[in-house]
This record gives C-alpha cells, structure tokens and sequence, in this order.
C-alpha cells in the first residue's frame, strides 16, 4: 500500500509539474477567478443586496465548473494518446488505479488552487457583517465535492476521447446536462416520481445544501459513490485499452 501511494504521488507530481508548464492551465485559473469575480460583484451586485451572505457565491460553482473542470481534465487522456506516450505508459509496472489515481489527484490539487484563489472574496467582505464561518466551509466542502466528481467524469471522457477539443467539448456538454437536469421539471410537466428522478441525477440539486450551509450525508453520499463509479469504469477503459 506504501509503495502504491508513493507511486500514485510520484505520477501525480509529474501530472503537476506538467501542468504548470502549460499558458492553458493558467488561462484556466484566472477565467474562474475572472468570472466569478465579476459576476458576483457586478452582475449580481453583492454590494446593493446589503445582506451578509454568499450564497449567491457559491450558487454559480456548479455552471462554472461545467465550463472550467473540463478544461482541466481535457488533456489528462487524450494528450497522451496524441503524443503516443498512452501506450508506453500501460507498456510499465503500474496497476490501472496507480495511473488514474495520479490524474485525479493532479487534477483535484488544480482545484484547490482554483478555490484557495476565491479566499480573497469571504476574506474581503467577512469584516462588513456577520458572516457564519460554519456555512462557508460548509460552501468549501460542497465545491471540493462537486469538483472531484466533475474531475472523475472529466478525466474518464478524456479516456474515451481521441483529441483534447472532443474532450472539452463531451465532458462540458455532459456536466451541463447533469446539472441543470433537475430544471427540466420547471419547465414540463412530469409526474412527481420522474421529477424526483430527475432532481437524483442533478448535481445542482445535490449541491446545493452545501451553498446553504447544510451538511447533508446524501449529497455527500451521492458525490462520493459518483467519483469512484467515474473512477472505476476509468480504470477498465485504461486495462481494456492495455489488453486491446
């Protein structure tokens, strides 16, 4: 077990080094902070709503991850299938979950770049009102959460991709439709139990005790089971390929 985890964190330094090397990965850290910056405090005008929240913060991270994780994950896969260096990977002696492990771990260590960079915003503002520190790292927890099952679901359609653009473009297209699933509900009449269904599958749905500062064991029952369900058919995509 040791050794595995050494291995797992040897492979997922060189994932990081990588990372950091690359302009992309960069332009992807400040469109999040960008982003959510501006629409906190001038689309949604923080300032005028003169309550002691950041709720409507932490509301828009399940969107705006759909936008950013897959641009972290794109390359994880599809990269080293373009360049060759997939196969000579599989060709060395670490197990699947070695392999996937790494890039997950990579990937969620980028995610915590992405959110230590949002401290500005609650160390900003704290001192004008009372803000519960309880409900923001509650807030915190439920964005690591959510970004480690969009990283899994991520990094396992950048296996099945050839190039990193359909890597993009799949994992964005597929975290969109999970997270606003549950509005379909809104818009067609459904009956109760498929509208249930529907809310299931929504990671907005999920997330959004978190956003209110509610530690629900379902919600983090539900983002635990799915990173290790993307995680796991991972690992038999990479031993499918290495046996191919």
């Amino acid at each position: 077990m040791k050794r595995n985890g050494e291995t797992i964190l040897a492979l997922a330094r060189k994932e990081i080094f990588s990372s950091l090397q690359s302009v992309s990965t960069y332009g992807v850290i400040l469109f999040f902070l960008l982003f959510n910056n501006i629409s906190f405090f001038y689309i949604q005008k923080y300032f005028s709503l003169n309550t002691a929240s950041l709720r409507n913060y932490f509301t828009q991270f399940p969107l705006v991850f759909s936008m950013v994780i897959p641009a972290l994950t794109m390359k994880s896969w599809a990269e080293e299938r373009k360049v060759g260096t997939a196969e000579l990977l599989l060709t060395m002696p670490f197990s699947e979950w070695d392999l996937v492990l790494a890039k997950f771990l990579s990937s969620f260590v980028l995610l915590l770049v992405l959110l230590l960079g949002t401290l500005g915003i609650p160390l900003t503002i704290m001192p004008m009102g009372k803000f519960d520190v309880g409900v923001i790292i509650t807030e915190y927890i439920g964005a690591l959460l959510l970004g480690s099952a969009a990283i899994s679901i991520g990094l396992l359609w950048s296996a099945l991709s050839k190039n990193q653009i359909g890597a993009y473009l799949g994992t964005l297209a597929i975290l969109f439709s999970i997270t606003l699933i549950n509005q379909v509900a809104t818009v067609f009449p459904l009956p109760e139990t498929m509208a249930n269904a529907l809310n299931y599958l929504s990671l907005a749905f999920h997330y959004e005790g978190f956003s209110k500062g509610i530690l629900d064991s379902r919600d983090i029952l539900f983002f635990g089971i799915l990173t290790f369900l993307m995680l796991f058919i991972n690992t038999r995509v990479i031993l499918y390929r290495k046996w191919r």
